[in-house]
């Protein structure tokens, strides 16, 4: 029971669409990486600088000894959820942009392409353009 437990699980794990998901996962871990830099080491120290040496990190509301609120970090956080919302964005606009030229270039080619089948006259049923004898009503064709 457990053999055959652990091999649908690895018929499961070897499918091509969990192994897509697991490189996607891995890729946007480091993505965050990258826009987490981006926000504390690009973008806001210069906006720091400019509101007056503001460490925007070091941001912190004291409610007493012991408790204090780090909102500082949280703008860091927020500013790069909507790098990422708008890198995924931008993303997701292109696929789809892609996507749809592709499926009207399929729908063009296949508009343009020669017929290949046609009506009988008698039964009407779909038949081979080539077709001299309907194989549905076995009517001669002209």
């Amino acid at each position: 029971m457990i053999k055959n437990f652990f091999n649908e699980f690895k018929t499961f794990a070897m499918r091509g669409n969990v192994m897509d998901m697991a490189v996607g996962i891995i890729i946007g871990a480091a993505f965050g990486k990258i826009v987490n830099s981006l926000v504390e080491d690009v973008i806001m120290p210069p906006i720091g600088w400019a509101l007056g040496k503001v460490d925007f990190s070091d941001l912190v509301l004291k409610l007493n000894e012991d408790v204090s609120i780090k909102y500082g970090a949280f703008l860091n956080t927020v500013i790069s959820f909507i790098i990422v919302a708008f890198a995924v964005f931008i993303l997701i606009k292109a696929v789809n942009t892609l996507q749809a030229k592709m499926l009207k270039a399929e729908a063009d080619a296949a508009a343009n392409a020669a017929p290949t089948t046609k009506k009988c006259p008698y039964c009407c049923s779909e038949i081979a353009i080539e077709a001299t004898k309907c194989p549905h009503c076995t009517s001669d064709l002209k």
